[in-house]
Parts: C-alpha cells; sequence; structure tokens
C-alpha cells in the first residue's frame, strides 16, 4: 500500500488553516490513506464496511478472503455458493451487491483503466450506477483506491460526529443532522479545500483508534 505524495503538503496547509486539525495531526503522526492499488477488492471492502464498525469490518472482510483467496478477482466473488458468504457475516443484500459488482467487472462494463484521469464527479457517476455503490461507497472509493485529496463524505456520520465533537463549541443551538452537514460543508470549504479527504481522515482517526482502510 503507498500513500499519496500529496500528504506532506495536505498536512501543512490544513495545520495552518485550523487549531484543531493541527492538534490531531500532530496527535496521529504517520498515519495516512493507503491505496490498496486493487480497485474490485476497494469496492467490495466499502460494500462489507457499510453500517458496520471498522472493526467488525475488518473481520468480515479477513473472513471473505479466507472463502475467495483473490478477492480482487471477480470470479472469485462468483464462484461460491450465496451460503457460502453470508457464512462470512455478509447479509442477504450484500452478497447481491458483491456478485453485482463482480459481474459487472467481469463483464467488461467498467473504466478502471480510465478512473485515474477522470474527474471526481465522472468516476462517481460510472461508481454509484453499480448495485449497492451509493454515494457515499463512491466517496470510499475515491478516498481510498483513487486517493483523490478534495473529497468530503457529508454523509457520514463518523465524520458528522468527529465535526460535532470538535467544533460544536462554536455554536450555541443545537441542529439537526441536516444542519451540521450545512456547517460542515461551509466550514470545509473555507478551511480545508483542497485537501478535505486529509481533514476527513485526521477527524476519523480522533473517533476511532483503528485506521480506515478499504
Amino acid at each position: 500500500m503507498t500513500a499519496p505524495p500529496y500528504w506532506p503538503q495536505a498536512c501543512a496547509h490544513l495545520a495552518g488553516q485550523d487549531a484543531v486539525l493541527a492538534q490531531l495531526i500532530a496527535q496521529f503522526p504517520g498515519s495516512v490513506v493507503k491505496s490498496r492499488g486493487a480497485a474490485l477488492e476497494t469496492l467490495q471492502r466499502a460494500i462489507v464496511g457499510q453500517q458496520i464498525s471498522v472493526k467488525a469490518a475488518d473481520a468480515v472482510w479477513h473472513r471473505c478472503v479466507a472463502l475467495l483467496g483473490h478477492p480482487n478477482d471477480p470470479a472469485a466473488w462468483l464462484a461460491p455458493a450465496d451460503e457460502g458468504l453470508r457464512a462470512c457475516g455478509l447479509s442477504g443484500q450484500k452478497v447481491r451487491y458483491v456478485r453485482g459488482i463482480a459481474q459487472a467487472f467481469a463483464a467488461g462494463q467498467l473504466h478502471p483503466h480510465r478512473w485515474p484521469t477522470m474527474p471526481d464527479t465522472a468516476v462517481l457517476t460510472e461508481l454509484v450506477a453499480l448495485p449497492g455503490v451509493g454515494v457515499w461507497t463512491a466517496e470510499m472509493f475515491l478516498m481510498f483506491h483513487l486517493t483523490r485529496p478534495d473529497v468530503l463524505p457529508l454523509g457520514d456520520l463518523g465524520l458528522i460526529n468527529a465535526f460535532k465533537k470538535h467544533y460544536g463549541a462554536q455554536w450555541k443551538t443545537p441542529t439537526d443532522l441536516r444542519g451540521w452537514q450545512g456547517r460542515l460543508s461551509r466550514h470545509a470549504a473555507k478551511h480545508w479545500v483542497p485537501y478535505r479527504s486529509v481533514a476527513t481522515w485526521y477527524l476519523w482517526r480522533s473517533l476511532d483508534p483503528h485506521e480506515v482502510g478499504y
């Protein structure tokens, strides 16, 4: 796994713009997003990680790898019976999703060789057409496979909770989820661009001792 080359510059920029992030960056030295370099594996890991903790997702993933052997091979996801995948900890819905994604790769419906040079919005459009891949999952792919520097996953509750924890004292009145998303979006636009992915990473780390990985 390799770290993105922009990371040191991003940390310096964010530390100069945001006192909270300056503290978090200092608290987690050497902690960086790392690409696994395997498009299918990253997408499948994102599906596995939907709506469960990082620790639980890792456990399910390791059982899948033990069953499949080669998680970046579409055929490996299509070969076992549904019961085998369910025994790894996948719900019936997630089994349908991982099979559908594997089938799309096997059938050549995607263009992964073009993704590195495509803008974020174009990659998102292609990915959300896959079964089970919503905006959040596609954003995880942008961050963890393509290591795009300026992704802000506003639908991620962990990010929202971390933002409330570290920045909530700035506001006296409570607000709903949409209100916090708006505050986060405005703060990020003012202080974090063009490294919103990096800011998101350190806010995640402030809540969970386990590094996120897809």
